[in-house]
């Protein structure tokens, strides 16, 4: 699988596609305009791959999609927070949906990474929640509804990536728990979904209970002895991006991939610049020229992916419900309203300070947040706002703000934990958690958590400070008691 530059297939691209045959895709927010150019782009793919190709996304909810004019879903936290799996499972519909118009057939969603550290720096609301049963019973809903509207679904981070404190883009993390505990919590929502899921994606993560020394990417022991023979899984085994520094920083693209193929992955994601990906197919060719690939695999490698392309065909469909899909994802993040120290509502008209990061960032993952003066223009909707912003929350005086009455409210528009000084220093009257929903323990302060930015994620707050809706949401990880 490889991954494009451009908004258009341009033809030495579909000569390079179609020399190698290659049949696989994952396009990102920077291949993406508008509905028009895209379905042109992914039709372009169909024509270069053929039938069998497999053009895919990540477009999980929350702040991790890629196409951003159609209904954006809500993260899987607040589907967790929500806590119903009819919900999940029309969700899931939905962004199938809407993923389908688009020309795609393969959706890297849903995450089945438990959320048990509070200090992951990737995951966080990405995460269905902590409790490996309801994590996965809503997961498996949701992909439910995504496999029924035609869409092919790829379960992450396997064996899970939920208990790290590093960011496996950025470098190689390790789970180092005994085996026992692996079963009972990382693995469990991969082994109940290993029987409904069409596909699994490889965490580049060590796992010393199982493989001292490879990542799960490269690990026989576990995409092999583990998934394929120990839990009888028949689906696809595809790699995380070989782009990550957890793996590019280690290995060459070449011998990576073919570590990876012979763990018992059965497509590599080359989604690097040309040169990796020629690296890539020249070290695949010659593995099965010297029989390091015996055939008989690779055709069963080929079986697989084929099985997959023919369940789920790229055939674009035209996008009949996307009003009824904003009015559902609307709902939706409304249910994951989650209240937290039992938040008050600043009256109508009140006199109100916001304080909110200068900047929004994406973090290569996902989307960047919502700027701070359209936080300020939504609330002014109702009071009247004074907006703060700070560069540097380690630098940022929470003392010097004017001393004049003002109700304030801090507005948290990152992934990233608050540092030591902004968390024994700020004293917000109420913490909008708008991203990750562990921000909200950084302050002794009422908070409402709405796991994520997206629009109706703010139309929601507003409808919580009118009185309209009440904030029924339960964090579905540890410390929100």
């Amino acid at each position: 699988m490889i991954r494009l530059a451009g908004t258009a297939l341009d033809e030495d691209s579909a000569a390079f596609i179609r020399a190698n045959r290659i049949r696989g895709a994952c396009l990102f927010r920077q291949n993406m305009v508008d509905a028009g150019q895209l379905g042109e782009l992914t039709g372009a793919l169909r024509a270069a791959m053929g039938e069998n190709a497999l053009i895919a996304l990540d477009q999980e909810g929350g702040a991790v999609v890629r196409s951003l004019w159609v209904p954006p879903p809500p993260s899987a936290m607040a589907l967790g927070a929500a806590d119903d799996p009819a919900l999940a499972r029309d969700v899931g519909a939905a962004v199938a949906r809407a993923v389908k118009s688009m020309g795609f057939n393969w959706n890297f969603a849903p995450v089945l990474d438990l959320n048990n550290n509070p200090l992951n720096p990737v995951i966080a609301e990405r995460s269905f929640g902590a409790d490996p049963q309801r994590a996965a019973a809503i997961a498996l809903a949701w992909m439910a509804g995504s496999q029924a509207e035609g869409v092919a679904c790829c379960v992450k981070h396997f064996p899970g990536h939920g208990d790290t404190h590093v960011d496996s883009h950025r470098d190689l993390p390790t789970v180092d728990k005994p085996l026992d505990e692996l079963e009972r919590f990382e693995f469990a929502p991969f082994r109940t979904a290993a029987p409904h899921a069409p596909a699994v994606m490889t965490a580049h993560i060590v796992y010393p209970a199982l493989d001292p020394h490879s990542p799960a990417t490269m690990s026989r022991a576990i995409l092999h002895d583990l998934l394929r023979a120990g839990w009888d899984y028949h689906g696809v085994i595809i790699t995380d991006g070989m782009d990550m520094h957890a793996i590019a920083h280690r290995y060459g693209a070449g011998q990576a991939a073919l570590n990876a193929l012979l763990a018992g992955a059965d497509m590599v994601m080359a989604i690097g610049s040309r040169a990796t990906q020629e690296e890539t197919l020249d070290a695949i060719a010659g593995a099965i020229a010297d029989g390091r690939l015996p055939l008989h695999e690779v055709r069963a490698r080929l079986d697989r992916l084929d099985r997959l392309a023919a369940t789920y065909p790229a055939l674009a469909a035209p996008y009949a419900t996307e009003a009824a899909d904003r009015a559902l994802m609307a709902r939706a993040w409304q249910r994951g309203l989650t209240a937290y120290r039992a938040p008050r509502r600043p009256p109508p008209g009140a006199r109100l300070r916001l304080v909110a990061r200068q900047d929004v960032v994406s973090d290569g993952v996902s989307e960047a947040g919502v700027p701070a003066a359209r936080i300020a223009a939504a609330l002014g909707e109702r009071y009247d706002v004074d907006l703060v912003t700070f560069a540097d929350a380690e630098r940022f005086d929470w003392n010097a703000l004017p001393a004049d009455g003002r109700f304030t409210l801090l507005a948290s528009t990152s992934r990233r934990r608050y540092g030591p000084h902004a968390r024994a220093t700020w004293q917000p009257d109420l913490h909008l958690a708008l991203w990750n929903p562990y921000q909200a323990l950084d302050f002794d302060a009422p908070a409402l958590l709405t796991f994520g930015f997206a629009p109706p994620a703010l139309e929601a707050v507003n409808a919580w400070l009118a009185g309209d809706i009440e904030a029924q949401g339960h964090c579905p990880v540890p410390g929100f008691a």
